[in-house]
């Protein structure tokens, strides 16, 4: 009966929960926004439209919300919270102690006053677009992220920040973050521990014209990070050729037997000239080596013939000296033995001895005495 009623009278009830929210607008106009209850709408030929939002969704998404803002401001700040950022600001937007969402510069949102509580941080990146520690820790655990660029920086290593391509600040080790803001931000991590570098294999050319291969190595770290990374486009590259070079250098003013025999020296001269161009690069250098050196083949033939040859000719001197030595020890024995009989029959004795340990049997027919009377004759003869 009621339902006939109100459509004879051009009406119509709507019911609008607790969690709904509904914009209703009669002949194309806007009435309001009608709040949880029953409420009677005019509806004549079926002109009623209505809008149901759910306030689970705080966003707003009408299209009437300029008009509403224009036309019924009242309600619109009864109902509707907006938020807005100028061209230098950044808002973290909480609703009920949450993070919902961040505004970038130049952004807006228009948020259900019933669906908060809301809150706001607004910051000014006119000065600077780092994003304090304590919200970044927050977004990043809530994944409201959006609006930042995140930047890690590892253990032992140092980042360098760019901003529009200017070098702005270095970055300690650990996790930064960035307003996007329109700039580019971009960054170059440095290593700040003790590194090897190698050089392996560069053929060089010897004073007496030798065709060798050697291989270099030595330890690097960086001092100035600044200096080493701005002033020159690859460090790394730029200590490869400062080794490579300067080897190159030296070991052409030398003879393929001066490299042999000076090895260690040549990495200590060199290395000493190599430490002082790279330090005005801020980079440190140390344990510059002159590791291998790689013989062509035949060149390697031709040396161990030489070794050979001198290793053979010192064998010969010592014989000589040993058997010159033997000869010496000789004669000065046969001197004793001719100037003291006693000591040439001992002598004798311990030849006997000898004979006797190589002999099972020994048969003396004469007695040891007419032994010793024989050996003294065949003396005497």
């Amino acid at each position: 009966m009621n339902r006939y009623l109100n459509y004879l009278m051009g009406r119509k009830r709507v019911l609008v929960n607790e969690n709904e929210r509904v914009l209703a607008l009669y002949k194309g106009e806007i009435l309001g926004i009608f709040e949880p209850g029953e409420h009677l709408l005019p509806n004549r030929h079926d002109s009623l439209d209505i809008q149901r939002h759910n306030l689970n969704h705080p966003a707003v998404t009408s299209d009437y919300e300029k008009i509403l803002f224009a036309k019924l401001p009242e309600v619109a700040e009864k109902h509707w919270m907006t938020f807005q950022t100028g061209a230098d600001d950044v808002t973290i937007i909480e609703r009920d102690g949450t993070v919902f969402r961040v505004l970038g510069p130049n952004q807006k949102l228009v948020v259900w006053q019933d669906s908060g509580p809301w809150a706001e941080t607004r910051f000014d990146i006119a000065n600077g677009s780092k994003v304090p520690a304590k919200w970044l820790l927050r977004l990043f655990r809530e994944q409201k992220l959006d609006q930042v660029i995140l930047l890690n920086v590892p253990n032992n290593q140092v980042g360098l920040l760019y901003i529009d391509g200017e070098l702005v600040e270095q970055l300690q080790t650990g996790r930064h973050g960035f307003w996007r803001d329109g700039r580019s931000v971009d960054f170059k991590l440095a290593d700040l521990q003790r590194n090897p570098i190698d050089v392996s294999g560069q053929e060089m050319l010897t004073k007496d014209r030798v065709t060798i291969r050697v291989n270099i190595s030595a330890d690097y770290c960086l001092i100035d990070v600044v200096k080493a990374v701005s002033t020159v486009s690859d460090f790394k590259d730029t200590i490869y050729r400062a080794l490579q070079y300067a080897f190159r250098r030296d070991i052409g003013t030398m003879t393929l037997d001066q490299i042999l025999e000076a090895k260690t020296s040549i990495s200590s001269d060199t290395g000493e000239a190599i430490r002082k161009e790279l330090a005005e690069l801020g980079i440190e250098v140390s344990n510059i080596e002159l590791k291998d050196v790689i013989l062509p083949g035949e060149m390697r033939e031709i040396l161990n013939q030489v070794v050979a040859a001198e290793k053979e000719a010192q064998a010969n001197v010592i014989r000589r000296r040993e058997e010159t030595n033997a000869t010496r020890s000789l004669l000065n024995t046969a001197k004793v033995m001719a100037e003291n009989p006693v000591m040439l029959r001992l002598k004798e004795l311990e030849a006997l001895e000898h004979i006797a340990d190589k002999v099972q049997m020994l048969t003396v027919h004469n007695g040891t005495n007419g032994l010793m009377n024989d050996l003294v004759k065949l003396r005497a003869d």
